[in-house]
């Protein structure tokens, strides 16, 4: 099953795809012992990530669309649209549940008490067998080298990271070709949601396309720059690299 249309989106090569065949590309990759890494990019990603972009252009790395910007995006500068909205909180427990077996995980990022009860529920709800963790502060701040170490001997199949945008997206691209698991896949708030640390919009919301604007109203001081000034900066990146991958 291959993976071939793309969309351009500010000069990122963003994926055309839905959650059945990147799953099932995924899992494939898994059981011949590849190795894969896949961003979810919303407009803070863009904005965010931009110094990043030719370390993502490879074979290897998968871009897909998480949010109604990239959409809107998508019609008003490439005529296209995308087959899914995918995003990290309900792809990654969709490729989990998915799976013939349990997957071999480890987690990074959040706060240490987020990020135990994060991987409670990877264990208990989505039947994952977490080989280990490593929250976001004290955690991160050991030697890199013995983080890869620790993580490539508990024999991790998948790492997800959770640091938010770019961090994320820059620890990963550091420490790819050193990692054996066969996918990194950066998660933002996932293990938030996991743990029950922050709430999922109600589901109309999330049918309408508007879970931005209930988080935004949860936590306006931290988002109301990414939902105002970052996203004129964003159509402005869309408008000048509009042709560009």
């Amino acid at each position: 099953m291959k993976l071939e249309k793309m969309i351009p989106i500010a000069g990122y090569p963003v994926l055309k795809t839905n959650s059945p065949v990147l799953a099932a590309v995924l899992r494939r990759t898994v059981r011949v012992n590849k190795k894969m890494t896949l961003f979810f990019a919303n407009t803070n990603f863009i904005v965010q990530c931009r110094y990043l972009l030719d370390r993502m252009r490879s074979d290897s790395v998968i871009i897909v669309n998480d949010g109604v910007g990239m959409d809107i995006a998508a019609f008003l500068f490439a005529q296209e649209k995308f087959d899914e909205n995918l995003n990290g909180t309900d792809f990654i427990p969709y490729f989990f549940s998915g799976s013939n077996r349990s997957l071999r995980v480890f987690m990074i990022g959040s706060k240490p008490e987020v990020l135990a009860k994060a991987a409670q529920h990877a264990r208990e709800n989505l039947g994952q067998t977490v080989v280990g963790t490593c929250d976001g502060y004290a955690g991160l701040n050991r030697n890199f080298e013995d983080l890869i170490e620790t993580i490539n001997a508990a024999q991790a199949e998948v790492v997800l990271v959770a640091l938010g945008n770019p961090v994320q997206e820059e620890w990963i691209l550091a420490s790819r070709d050193l990692l054996n698991a066969n996918l990194v896949i950066g998660v933002g708030a996932l293990f938030d949601f996991w743990s029950g640390e922050k709430l999922r919009a109600p589901a109309f919301l999330q049918r309408v396309r508007l879970e931005w604007f209930y988080r935004l109203c949860l936590e306006p001081r931290r988002l109301v720059r990414r939902y105002t000034i970052d996203i004129m900066r964003f159509m402005l990146l869309c408008s000048r690299y509009r042709k560009d991958i």
